[in-house]
């Protein structure tokens, strides 16, 4: 195996359509993986997912602990392309282990999940510098930030969307990883910001709403419309891997991952 830290691209390169891989958000069996991560890691492998993105619960791990984390990732021939993280993650203090642990995992972008409590776009534009000072650290590494949203960044402050000021504010190689779910729920369009924001949405959060079901209902059972997303990513979005998220179903957490994968593979078939 190469060495962790090796140099890797920055983007993947993307192929037609139905070859971009496909992954799970680790947060979707979140109980599972408290259980015992690499063997739920192992099972969502089996399912069929290429890659998975840990979330912030990760950055407590040990080095070692870390590579034997990669190590069985190799051997299950799975991805990690992405982490999601907490601020610790980006401050003077925890940036070197972020990049470290990111290395190992063979990751390309470190991502923001939440910035917590905003309540002027004064706060919103100090995410934006604090994210950007971070990225400047991370790309001289061979990593790049990136920005998910929830629904917060979806209502207007002062007359503006966060979401928009933070797309004007990143730096332009910070990545906005979309999160579908929470644009729908907040009456937008995910294929509008797409189209508006070309080349910068390489992640994807497949998560689908409802009104009727919220987040609980399953992948393609929503009303998100994912062939015109999927074009709309594809086409000028700039897409390298999708991520299916789902937050609860009336399904074990397992049974829920399977059924979505099986879903979004007949959508693209």
């Amino acid at each position: 195996m190469a060495p962790f830290a090796a140099a890797v691209p920055l983007t993947l390169p993307v192929p037609s359509g139905k070859q971009i891989p496909v992954g799970l958000e680790l947060y979707s069996v979140r109980n599972a993986l408290k259980k015992h991560e690499m063997s739920t890691v192992r099972n969502v492998a089996k399912l069929g997912y290429q890659c998975v993105e840990f979330y912030a619960p990760y950055y407590e791990w040990k080095i070692d602990y870390a590579k034997k984390i990669r190590m069985g990732l190799d051997e299950l021939g799975i991805r990690c392309y992405s982490t999601h993280n907490d601020f610790q993650s980006f401050s003077e203090e925890g940036i070197g282990k972020t990049i470290e642990l990111n290395h190992i995992l063979g990751a390309r972008y470190v991502v923001l999940a939440s910035p917590g409590e905003m309540k002027s776009l004064d706060d919103w534009k100090r995410v934006a510098e604090r994210l950007n000072k971070a990225n400047e650290t991370l790309a001289g590494k061979n990593l790049h930030a990136g920005y998910h949203n929830h629904d917060l960044e979806w209502k207007p402050v002062d007359g503006q969307k966060p979401i928009e000021l933070l797309a004007t504010e990143l730096d332009k190689s910070i990545i906005l990883q979309l999160d579908v779910g929470t644009c729908l729920e907040t009456g937008n369009d995910p294929v509008a910001w797409i189209e508006k924001n070309p080349g910068r949405i390489r992640a994807m959060h497949c998560k689908d709403w409802s009104p009727q079901q919220g987040y609980r209902v399953l992948f393609g059972e929503g009303v998100a419309p994912w062939k015109k997303i999927f074009a709309a990513a594809e086409n000028g979005g700039g897409i390298e891997y999708y991520l299916i998220e789902q937050e609860g179903s009336q399904f074990p957490e397992l049974e829920t991952a399977s059924r979505c994968l099986k879903a979004f593979r007949a959508m693209r078939s």
